[in-house]
């Protein structure tokens, strides 16, 4: 594991100096096909342990601002009473969202990334592995705020979802293809402003389903609670 953390600081230093000489080019992509690697073996050790405890895990990827707290607070009100539930936080700084979620009767647990941009499946084993993980049915992961770096990681959840808004703009989906093409559910939010903001959220759905015919298109405001028991259908979870 402290190999694996050595690695991802040293490709984080290359990168940051911009060394452009051959060498170091196949170096940094020699080491992240490594971290890569590692990154999928632990994420499949987390996935078995997690079935084990017959335990439902969420990876909740989007942008800063998109809501993905919001919803979680939500699911939170309506699942906290009834299951016993953990969130992960990440964020380069600070626990305000995980404080947020806290006040829904949930446990929380905060991971700052300081200059990584996304959760690793190291990070979520290092919880796993010092946590009473048969105490919980259900584990969010919140990831960091958004809509590339999450996609370099799997963390061995059961499902991913994509939350965006309609704020974002109706290209956002169509300029971010890769995380829809790894997620089952895909979150349009804040659609109580749609009218306002005249968004076509008919294009975002289009978008969607073009890049992943699978994907499941949910379209909910966290503030008024729309779509949120069609979110959890989806989720398997009523």
């Amino acid at each position: 594991m402290a190999k694996q953390e050595k690695d991802f600081e040293r490709v984080m230093e290359l990168e940051s100096r911009k060394l452009a000489n051959e060498i170091n080019r196949e170096e940094i992509v020699r080491m992240q096909k490594e971290v890569g690697k590692n990154n999928d073996i632990i994420a499949l050790n987390i996935k078995q342990k997690l079935n084990h405890y017959d335990i439902k895990s969420f990876d909740i990827v989007g942008a800063i601002g998109s809501g993905k707290t919001a919803i979680l607070e939500k699911l939170a009100e309506k699942l906290g009473p009834k299951k016993k539930i953990l969130v992960i936080c990440g964020d380069v700084t600070t626990r305000l969202d995980a404080d947020r979620i806290q006040k829904k009767h949930v446990d929380t647990i905060q991971i700052n990334t300081g200059r990584e941009c996304a959760l690793n499946a190291y990070h979520i084993n290092k919880i796993t592995q010092n946590i009473e993980l048969e105490k919980y049915d259900i584990i969010f992961v919140e990831n960091v705020g958004n809509l590339i770096c999450p996609s370099e990681f799997i963390l061995g959840m059961d499902m991913r979802i994509t939350v965006v808004s309609v704020t974002e703009g109706e290209w956002v989906i169509e300029k971010h293809p890769l995380l829809f093409k790894m997620s089952e559910i895909a979150i349009i939010n804040k659609i109580d402003l749609v009218e306002r903001l005249n968004t076509d959220i008919n294009k975002m759905v289009k978008d969607a389903k073009k890049i992943n015919p699978n994907i499941k298109v949910i379209q909910t405001s966290a503030r008024t609670g729309e779509g949120i028991e069609k979110l959890m259908n989806a989720m398997g979870l009523l």
